[in-house]
């Protein structure tokens, strides 16, 4: 038998020492090229061996950190905006040095695919408007985009594998498109460098996004975990059936698809097996834990979000589920009410006007947010408006008003009250700016009615910072809608040239 000393002088030999004594790791969050957020505390974090100390040094700052749980974080004091490169090391048993690090603004972008698109020619059949000539001009050194991969995770996660990128022609192609024009409005008008954390996914509803404590506290959210469990539990069945109906769905579709080629139609889709819900990223947490979680509590100014495409169908659910989404990402992050910033989803054939609304009521009831309205870049068959520069500069007004303190006019109209004056109704509006306008043309997307709810086409006509509504065939009318179709055909907009939100002066 060996004696302990010789055992010990074995394992010493097998394993170096180094392998005994884990080395310094920051989260992926700290890597070359990185922006740090001006004006606030800032804190750097990782890995390391229990007990182990941990010093950061920084801009002339030192901040020491002993590592407990095998987590160590310090924190550095609130710097200026730097367009000057500097060097962060991170000592302890091991030292890192983290090159080419900035100091200005850093936003958050977050949601599904029309956040996710990028810059470039991606997909070919869908370009973006003037992404060629945009992308050739993109020099921009101080705007940096980190990308956070897609991953899931059913438990929340602490770490994540990523790379900054320094906004160059070649680069900004990849960058998310929205999130490229709001980053190069924002430096062109505030000069500090601009760091852009990216982090969305196609195609995924609000509830992927939100912490699971918060689904399972709300009594209007908990279905969302019970159609999930069902959806779970059911799976096996449903991959089975699939199966044994495989070769009948593809001998049908196989005829579909010869019938169509004789026509010279697009082939339907082939059949597919239905996706495991525990494996996709749809499923309730499973983008928080593993894409948002992570980033906690790197130091930012806001988030601008672009999502809601996917709860469409789901519009008085998204009244409760997005705000609570949005307090809840505050709170974890522990920088109190800071700006979030998002789109109201443009028309679409498929997509209902209660998701607006419901947008809607989020802008008008959570403090310190706004919403960019889009609907004159609406686009009836295709979900992926192809034109984003508007899209990422009214999110820019957006953030220069409330993240930055400017006076200007960031909003379209939002509906504000109205008032039934005999066969006439009077609606009065917040964010009219310098005026109301419908651009020389006669107002429209306005529709009425009377206590019977059948909605007709109105009259509409601007009277100063109010517009009057009315119809001959509602002489008692009780009611008035704007926009309010799955592809709005509508022209109010305040002088600024922002449009009015879609509405309903009846809402459920």
């Amino acid at each position: 038998m060996k004696s302990p000393l010789r055992f010990l002088l074995l394992l010493v030999l097998l394993f170096p020492t180094r392998s005994l004594k884990a080395d310094v790791t920051p989260n992926g969050l700290f890597s070359d090229h990185m922006v740090l957020q001006q004006g606030m505390k800032v804190p750097v974090w990782g890995d390391a061996a229990e007990g182990e100390q941990v010093t950061v040094g920084f801009a002339g700052q030192k901040a020491t950190a002993t590592t407990k749980n095998g987590r160590w974080m310090a924190w550095l004091t609130p710097m200026k905006a730097s367009n000057t490169p500097q060097t962060m090391t991170i000592t302890g048993s091991n030292t890192i040095a983290i090159q080419d690090v900035l100091v200005g603004e850093v936003w958050v972008c977050g949601g599904q695919s029309n956040m996710e698109r990028q810059l470039g020619l991606r997909p070919p059949q869908n370009p973006l408007v003037n992404w060629q000539q945009e992308a050739a001009s993109a020099n921009y050194p101080l705007i940096r985009q980190m990308f956070v991969p897609h991953v899931i995770a059913a438990s929340p996660q602490l770490n994540l594998s990523g790379t900054w990128s320094v906004c160059t022609p070649q680069t900004a192609i990849n960058f998310t498109a929205v999130g490229y024009y709001f980053g190069r409005d924002l430096y062109k008008n505030l000069n500090v460098p601009i760091g852009l954390i990216h982090s969305s996914w196609g195609g995924t509803p609000a509830e992927a996004w939100t912490r699971h404590e918060i689904l399972a506290g709300n009594p209007l959210l908990t279905p969302i975990l019970d159609d999930y469990a069902k959806a779970v539990a059911s799976y096996p069945q449903r991959l089975a059936k699939f199966k044994a109906d495989e070769p009948k769905l593809m001998q049908d579709y196989t005829a579909a698809a010869a019938l169509a080629a004789a026509q010279g139609k697009h082939a339907p889709p082939a059949p597919k097996a239905p996706g495991d819900p525990d494996k996709g990223p749809y499923g309730p947490s499973h983008l928080y834990d593993a894409m948002i979680n992570p980033l906690l509590p790197y130091a930012i100014r806001g988030v601008i979000w672009y999502q809601g495409e996917s709860n469409s169908d789901r519009g008085m659910q998204y009244r409760t589920l997005f705000p609570a989404m949005i307090a809840d990402w505050r709170a974890q992050w522990g920088e109190g009410d800071f700006p979030f910033l998002f789109v109201q989803v443009a028309g679409y054939a498929k997509t209902v006007p209660e998701i607006r609304e419901a947008q809607l009521f989020t802008a008008l009831k959570t403090p310190n947010t706004a919403m960019a309205v889009i609907t004159d870049y609406s686009d009836a068959t295709n979900i992926h408006p192809s034109n984003k520069e508007p899209v990422g500069d009214r999110l820019a007004l957006a953030a220069r008003a409330l993240a930055y303190g400017q006076s200007i006019e960031y909003s379209g109209p939002l509906y504000k009250e109205a008032k039934i004056d005999g066969g006439k109704v009077i609606l009065s509006f917040t964010h009219t700016g310098t005026g109301l306008t419908s651009r020389g043309q006669p107002l429209k997307g306005f529709t009425i009615a009377g206590a019977d709810k059948a909605f007709v086409p109105a009259d509409a006509e601007i009277k100063g910072d109010t517009v009057v509504v009315s119809s001959p065939q509602v002489p008692s009318p009780s009611a008035v809608r704007y926009g309010w179709a799955n592809v709005p055909d509508c022209n109010l907009y305040n002088v600024e040239g922002l449009p009015a939100s879609p509405f309903r002066t009846d809402p459920d």
